[in-house]
């Protein structure tokens, strides 16, 4: 018996939509598109700092190691106002060290990510690191608190755009719109694809131990367009 009323009741469904297809194109009808966009600047930011063992001066004796250069990162970092979990290992790997003695020497290195929202202060983080064991900074990625406000306000206002583009089709040919029958959304929200032309990040990468160093750093975090694009079906009247 429930065997019976549940196929009872997919039959049903498949004829219901059916209908509900066939009533769809029994409409006159008037197909467009919808399209709004507005520029944000990111209030989150990612940064990626990878940190590398050395020698001082050289010296063979004198070896600084990764877990001396995370903690300065670290303090620095949390000194800087960041989260304990916005603070994340992302790889760790190691390079081979020119040395005399041993050709095959390794040395560790690892690299972070560090999430900050706001941007201030990050010179003062940074110059509280050995700069020998600063190896590369970057901004890796970006994001905005407001995310999802962002994207309803943007795919409100392209089907409002859609309906009046429909609008002006139905009245060019002594028409008028009314409801909605199918909208689409092609739009797609994705901070991490979207770069900002951003700028030089920094500063002081030592690419070999003893090599001379800039205390220049440079940010300049532009506004991303986000785009919405929908299709909208209308009935024509």
């Amino acid at each position: 018996m429930k065997k019976l009323l549940t196929i009872a009741f997919l039959i049903g469904t498949v004829l219901m939509t059916k209908a509900q297809t066939n009533n769809i194109d029994s409409y006159r009808k008037v197909a467009t598109k919808g399209y709004a966009e507005k520029e944000v600047t990111p209030d989150i930011i990612y940064l990626s700092i990878s940190l590398k063992e050395f020698y001082m001066d050289g010296n063979m004796k004198k070896k600084v190691f990764i877990e001396t250069l995370e903690k300065q990162l670290f303090d620095a970092a949390m000194a800087n106002g960041v989260k304990k979990e916005d603070f994340t290992v992302q790889n760790i790997y190691s390079y081979n060290y020119a040395n005399k003695k041993k050709n095959n020497e390794l040395l560790q290195a690892r690299q972070y990510r560090i999430k900050v929202t706001n941007l201030n202060g990050l010179h003062e983080m940074l110059d509280k690191v050995d700069p020998q064991g600063l190896q590369s900074t970057s901004i890796s990625g970006y994001d905005h608190s407001q995310k999802r406000a962002i994207e309803k306000e943007l795919k409100t206002a392209a089907v409002k755009d859609a309906r009046q583009n429909a609008e002006i089709l139905a009245a060019a040919d002594g028409g008028t719109v009314g409801n909605v029958l199918v909208i689409n959304d092609n739009s797609s929200f994705n901070f991490a694809e979207l770069m900002p032309v951003s700028t030089r990040m920094y500063a002081k990468t030592a690419m070999m131990d003893g090599a001379a160093e800039s205390s220049d750093l440079s940010l300049d975090i532009r506004p991303i367009k986000l785009t919405c694009y929908i299709d909208g079906v209308f009935e024509l009247k």
